[in-house]
């Protein structure tokens, strides 16, 4: 037996399959025009066809650029079932609503010129089904006297819901059922109001009261499904909707589509997952990259024509075309449609046309307001940059206030036109340089160069290129500063001694992170290599007097030995990374020297390549180099040129 779930299941798979085979791809000058090409290849009325439109059409501007409408075209779920027999559902059901109802099958008389006609039903599930004697039993009542049997049988046994004549009756015409006709609602609506025959009268039929719909002019919109109801439950004296026209369709007005938050104010917070809700993510800044669709106008559409019951059209207005919003860095996809980005930034609307700004200003501070700052462009701050939160940016960021424990990081140069005080914290990353007034306490790393007016102080600082700190005031002093080609300041060290300053020059901080990070993963796998081969060899030497161990006992045996195998191979690629670093080191073209304009303290500790010197006396205007092996001090060298002309725009 199948269950009411399963049978519901099938008839939803028997309905999508269906749904597949009854569909045809047409199309027209119009939608409506288009709708009846698939009438006609579905040989289903326009009322039961659903489709979608697989792409609108356009009337043209002065004949140029039209399209015709394309569209997919299927029956209507509702109306394959009731044609196929599953179901009795309205046209008002959707699929997902049409079930299988238990339904009594039903035996319906009419009395026509043509004699007694007879129409049985089927019953629908568990119904049902009508018998003979209830067939005879509704002839019978309509006092219907010669009634040929065997065909009732055989109507009674095929019920397939067909009228057919079965006998005859005394007829008298003047008793025959009548109807009238209303038209109603300026010609949009059409009633009919029948008169219950006499005795010996004839009901009315379907095709009778079609004929008269015809002869009066009324030709749209007939409802046949009403009409056949009304012939088998009539309702006298009473309205009778039979025909209803259709009201016109003002087509929609073109817009636009945008393809990102319009609100610049709207901020979109996230729950962590331990139900924390963060404030600094606001993510309020609308980025895109070049060659993003970022809006799309969605084209005007053609007004539907209505027509009324008696076939006369009504006119209906065409939507109204819209220009594209273009605005800066923007252009027109080969759709016609898509504004597409030409940069990476902001995508914004300005005075109601789309832009995309690649530079994005922070009005004030970086805080709670603002949150987090992520930008595919350059970032301007005209405050500060507060603790705790972060800038990132694709290219630039210029921050005219400070930068305190905060996260800088940028593909580009990094400016901050007063200072930076990490408080151990802070870190700041530039693809490129990196500009600052002064460094406190904080993590920095540049692609380029590191070049400070006033000072760096306890931090640790890394530029492929070189550090450079100068101005009356220019000094470092604590911390740990890494230059491939120089370190140049004012003054080195402290002249009290307490604060120890480590520069290294000639060596690529990255590959020297790199190798440094490696030694220490090296260190940690001989260890563990050293425990295991320990452990191992225990396991071995029980086994050579015992001649054989617990089955647990060789299992780990085994898994130690594995671990080894991989250690070693772990330790061999360690090394091969190593080496591999070492000669990109070796292979640097560069010259690396550490200086001071005006002194350099004792206490201060140099490295130029893997060669160290501490310094033990004061030196004035020095610069010291690598010869033949050692650490020498020469002349003083001013720094770079490029070192000392800053940014564009920056003043220092």
């Amino acid at each position: 037996m199948i269950d009411f779930v399963k049978l519901q299941k099938l008839m939803k798979e028997q309905l999508e399959l269906d749904r597949q085979i009854r569909a045809v791809d047409t199309e027209g000058d119009s939608l409506e025009s288009a709708l009846a090409k698939a009438g006609v290849l579905l040989d289903t009325p326009v009322r039961h066809i659903e489709y979608e439109i697989v792409e609108s059409g356009f009337r043209g501007i002065l004949g140029s650029g039209k399209k015709d409408w394309k569209i997919r075209a299927y029956v209507k779920d509702s109306y394959q079932m009731t044609r196929t027999g599953y179901s009795l559902a309205s046209e008002t059901e959707t699929s997902s609503s049409i079930v299988t109802i238990d339904k009594d099958g039903e035996a319906f008389v009419v009395l026509s010129p043509e004699g007694a006609m007879l129409k049985v039903t089927a019953p629908v599930g568990s119904g049902k089904k009508v018998t003979e004697d209830m067939a005879l039993q509704c002839l019978t009542v309509r006092n219907i006297k010669t009634i040929d049997r065997n065909l009732v049988h055989t109507i009674v046994e095929e019920a397939e819901g067909k009228y057919v004549t079965v006998g005859s009756f005394d007829r008298n015409y003047s008793h025959d059922s009548f109807l009238k006709l209303e038209v109603a609602d300026s010609d949009m609506r059409a009633y009919i109001v029948v008169q219950p025959p006499g005795p010996g009268g004839c009901d009315l039929t379907t095709d009778v009261i079609i004929n008269h719909l015809r002869n009066n002019r009324v030709v749209v919109g007939v409802k046949n499904d009403a009409i056949n109801a009304f012939v088998d439950r009539p309702v006298y004296k009473t309205q009778v909707l039979v025909a209803e026209g259709s009201r016109e369709v003002n087509g929609r007005n073109a817009y636009i589509e945008y393809l990102f938050e319009t609100n610049q104010n709207k901020a979109h917070l996230h729950e962590s997952r331990d139900g924390t809700i963060d404030f600094k993510n606001l993510q309020i800044i609308q980025n895109v990259v070049q060659n993003q669709p970022v809006a799309k106008k969605i084209p005007a559409q053609e007004g539907v024509k209505g027509r009324t019951v008696r076939g006369t059209y009504l006119p209906a207005k065409d939507g109204v075309d819209i220009p594209l919003p273009m605005g800066k860095n923007v252009h027109v996809g080969e759709d016609g449609m898509t504004i597409i980005a030409d940069i990476n930034g902001q995508v914004m609307i300005v005075s109601g046309l789309i832009n995309v700004e690649p530079v994005f200003v922070v009005q004030g501070n970086v805080n709670l307001k603002t949150g987090n700052i992520i930008f595919l462009g350059t970032v301007e701050v005209t405050g500060n940059v507060e603790d705790g939160f972060s800038v990132k940016a694709a290219g630039n960021i210029e921050v005219n206030g400070t930068v305190g424990s905060a996260e800088l990081e940028a593909e580009g140069d990094i400016i901050v036109r007063q200072g930076i005080t990490g408080k151990t914290k802070g870190s700041v990353k530039a693809g490129k340089s990196i500009w600052a007034r002064f460094i406190e306490n904080a993590v920095i790393e540049a692609d380029n160069m590191v070049i400070v007016s006033d000072g760096i102080i306890n931090s640790q600082v890394d530029a492929y290129k070189r550090i450079v700190c100068q101005g009356k005031r220019a000094r470092i002093v604590g911390g740990r500063l890494r230059a491939s080609e120089e370190i140049n300041a004012h003054v080195i060290g402290s002249s009290s001694g307490g604060t120890e300053t480590i520069c290294e020059a000639g060596v690529d901080p990255k590959i020297k992170k790199a190798v440094e990070k490696l030694s220490a993963e090296k260190t940690a796998k001989e260890k563990e290599l050293e425990t295991v081969t320990a452990e191992m060899q225990g396991l071995i030497n029980i086994k050579a007097q015992r001649k054989s161990l617990p089955e647990e006992k060789e299992f780990l045996l085994n898994e130690l030995m594995d671990q080894r195998n991989r250690l070693n191979g772990d330790l061999q690629q360690i090394a091969a990374e190593i080496a591999e670093h070492q000669q990109a080191q070796d292979n640097l073209k560069t010259r690396g020297r550490i200086s001071a304009a005006n002194v350099i303290y004792p206490g201060t500790k140099i490295l130029i390549l893997d060669v160290v010197e501490n310094i033990r006396s004061e030196y004035k205007a020095v610069t010291f180099v690598l010869e033949d092996g050692l650490i020498r001090a020469v002349k003083y060298e001013r720094p770079a040129e490029e070192a000392t002309r800053g940014p564009e725009g920056y003043n220092g």
